[in-house]
């Protein structure tokens, strides 16, 4: 009698990884030539679409020329001088500004990737999810450096001198720290959001606040005393006064500059794992 031969049981099929763990083999090589790749396919959106840029190139040019034409002589005054002296004053608090409003721009950008299916693209392709993250930060820091170069341009035309270059550097520097923090949390409300409408809507009703009510435009002394209390608390005060003192000189900034740090690290550790997550949940 021959023997019959007997069939093994079929190997089950080994299961997939999760993104998690497909994100877990990327290394950190792997994750700075996907950044680094998500970056250039960014620009050349850019370049395809230049108008993206005009905030970037336009808002330096009209609000400087806007608060230094209009409000300068009044405020100059209080400040004891004419608009010479309020052009010292309210550049590196622009500076301070600049960072705010294009931080916006990377939530408003990453939730127009949901909504046209990029994302969806990104989610077939074995690249890591926080290189896409990364990438519209670098991104947006580029477009924030534009903006405060010609900011810085078009103050020198108009009579703004800076008394050290180093300080200059420094409070350009403060001001890239203290907008990647915010670039977090704009990037939460790209993933929770649901149009870029939406997120426009909502920051400005909290920028708005943060801006007028901080020492930005004006001096805080002739604020009313609730008011003083909130821009002692704002960042932006703290981040503008350093940013005077860094480039101008005359006044200490070594309290101004830590406050503005301890902001940008907080806000760090608290959104920066909240944009992960619900951007890991998303994808």
């Amino acid at each position: 009698m021959s023997a019959t031969a007997v069939k093994a049981p079929p190997a089950a099929p080994s299961p997939q990884p999760t993104r998690d763990q497909a994100d877990a083999r990327i290394g950190l090589r792997g994750h700075i030539r996907h950044t680094g790749a998500l970056v250039r396919r960014n620009l050349l959106w850019i370049k395809q679409d230049a108008e993206s840029m005009f905030d970037a190139v336009l808002m330096p040019i009209i609000f400087t020329l806007l608060f230094v034409y209009v409000f300068g002589g009044s405020v100059g005054q209080a400040l004891g001088g004419g608009r010479d002296e309020y052009i010292q004053y309210v550049i590196p608090g622009l500076m301070a500004m600049m960072g705010m409003n294009m931080a916006m721009g990377v939530g408003t950008g990453f939730n127009q990737d949901f909504q046209t299916g990029v994302m969806d693209r990104f989610r077939s392709l074995p690249i890591g999810r926080s290189s896409v993250m990364l990438a519209k930060i670098v991104v947006e820091l580029l477009r924030m450096l534009i903006a405060t170069t010609i900011l810085l341009v078009v103050a020198l035309i108009i009579g703004f001198s800076v008394e050290s270059v180093l300080g200059l550097l420094a409070a350009v520097g403060l001001a890239m720290v203290f907008g990647i923090a915010l670039m977090w949390i704009f990037l939460t409300m790209g993933v929770v959001m649901k149009s870029a409408q939406a997120i426009q809507g909502m920051g400005f009703l909290v920028l708005m606040p943060l801006q007028f009510g901080s020492s930005i435009f004006a001096p805080t002394q002739s604020m009313p005393g609730w008011l003083q209390a909130f821009t002692d608390y704002n960042p932006l005060s703290s981040l503008a006064d350093a940013a005077r003192g860094l480039m101008n000189g005359g006044q200490p900034v070594a309290h101004d500059v830590w406050v503005t740090l301890g902001w940008s690290v907080a806000l760090t550790l608290v959104m920066a794992p909240i944009a992960i997550h619900k951007f890991r949940t998303k994808t």
